[in-house]
């Protein structure tokens, strides 16, 4: 008997330490092939019963429709809006128009779906919203800005967006930028903030570069809880290992630097960021340009973000360098070709890239941030289709809004544009903004 509870005494702990470590596998496994369970929340802009809502029905007849789904383009179409929501989608002559309908000639225009803005900051300019609102965009997201910084913009009166906020992002001392951070030290604390902001009515959680992955994994667990995407900056972590813990979402295409560098160099980017927030103005363009992007490393990132479905807000504007100043720095030069090429690479890999403006941005006057966002990612290689989807339909299942928006389909809340031109040719024609629809109401410039 002596000798057979001394086995067991052998025996018990080893079969423990198994099912933990394969408890700690599957657990990894799950949170990295976003399986992991969420609770299904109604995810809502901060602002939604604010909206003005239609009131009319409206018939939009003889534009070609691009829906947002990616599929071919619909000419001589026909779209019924009564209220604030589509009623009906189809070729004209083949829809039934109501007799009480108002109708819109818009032959020889081209109708898409409101554009989303996954990377928005207020920056303290009053009135942006309104004016990315005018300009086509009709709902956004500012991943790391306290909710209540937006009720000046609130209370003026004049038409926004859809306001999908995330409150600040969550970072550790020192943070880099202290007005749109808030600290936490530990995981207790962690938790706490992500129930905190979830229960003002954030749409998303944002981790920021200095939380270490034990935390971060804690944050995504609370998070997924809740409903809520997480979406992260990464400047000290690997993007595999975070993708792991369970983020959903990758904010930046500098993000990605460390996962792409040799491990010595990787490692003295980390340590020189972590002396000096600052370190990475030109340190992620030294980083960047030394890369090769035909190496196996890229290749298999690239299928790692596609195989585990993250999204990618490359947020290229901000980070835009053109030669010809009178001051050219190769360096910056070389490493945002190297950041255009990578994002062109992903997307023909299957990653699941969407648009973020970063709001102000050195080469586009206000308001046209997330226009010139589209047209790098044009001169990135992707093609103009794909480009309209990333903007509408992709960004609306990285807000998770995809029931509601994101597409002209009957049932969606009418989020709609019209355009002069044609930006299946030329994506730069989104900025030929004829009118503009939020909630199934005409947004006056005025």
């Amino acid at each position: 008997m002596e000798k057979l509870n001394a086995k067991l005494k052998i025996i018990f702990p080893g079969i423990i330490l198994v099912i933990m470590c394969c408890n700690r596998v599957m657990s990894q496994k799950t949170n990295g092939n976003k399986a992991h369970v969420l609770s299904k929340v109604n995810i809502k802009a901060i602002n939604e019963e604010e909206l003005r809502k239609g009131n009319k029905t409206i018939a939009i007849i003889g534009a070609t429709l691009i829906d947002g789904n990616g599929g071919p383009s619909l000419t001589d179409a026909c779209v019924v809006v009564q209220g604030n929501k589509i009623m009906a989608v189809g070729k004209n002559g083949t829809i039934e128009v109501p007799r009480n309908a108002e109708i819109m000639d818009a032959k020889g225009l081209y109708l898409l779906p409101g554009l989303i803005d996954a990377h928005f900051h207020l920056d303290e300019v009053k009135k942006l919203p309104h004016h990315f609102l005018l300009n086509g965009v009709t709902s956004v997201r500012d991943p790391g800005q306290w909710i209540e910084i937006y009720n000046e913009e609130r209370a003026f009166g004049y038409p926004l967006p859809r306001l999908f906020l995330t409150g600040p992002h969550l970072d550790m001392p020192p943070p880099a930028y202290p007005n749109d951070a808030y600290i936490v030290r530990d995981a207790e604390e962690a938790i706490k903030a992500v129930n905190k902001f979830a229960d003002q009515g954030a749409t998303a959680i944002k981790i920021y570069f200095r939380i270490p992955l034990g935390m971060m994994e804690k944050i995504c667990t609370a998070a997924h809880k809740r409903g809520l995407p997480v979406t992260t900056h990464l400047e000290l972590l690997d993007a595999r290992e975070a993708i792991i813990a369970g983020v959903d979402g990758i904010e930046h295409v500098t993000s990605l630097g460390i996962s792409l560098s040799p491990a010595l160099k990787a490692e003295q980017y980390k340590q020189a960021v972590l002396a000096d927030n600052n370190a990475r103005r030109k340190g992620r363009y030294e980083v960047w340009r030394s890369l090769n992007m035909n190496s196996q490393n890229v290749d298999s990132l690239v299928t790692f973000l596609k195989e585990h479905q993250t999204f990618l807000s490359p947020t290229l504007a901000i980070f835009e360098y053109r030669l010809g100043n009178g001051k050219d720095d190769t360096a910056q030069w070389s490493g945002f070709k190297n950041m255009m090429a990578f994002v062109g690479k992903a997307r023909k890999g299957g990653v699941r890239v969407v648009v973020g403006s970063h709001s102000i941005v050195p080469y586009a006057t206000k308001g046209w941030a997330y226009h010139r966002e589209m047209e790098l990612m044009a001169e990135s290689g992707i093609s103009t289709a794909e480009i309209i989807v990333a903007a509408t339909m992709e960004n609306a299942r990285f807000f998770r809004i995809s029931d509601r928006l994101g597409s002209i389909e009957k049932g969606k809340l009418a989020d709609l544009i019209l355009v002069k031109e044609n930006p299946l040719s030329d994506i730069k024609a989104m900025r030929k903004i004829h009118k503009v629809m939020l909630n199934g109401v005409w947004i006056s410039p005025d």
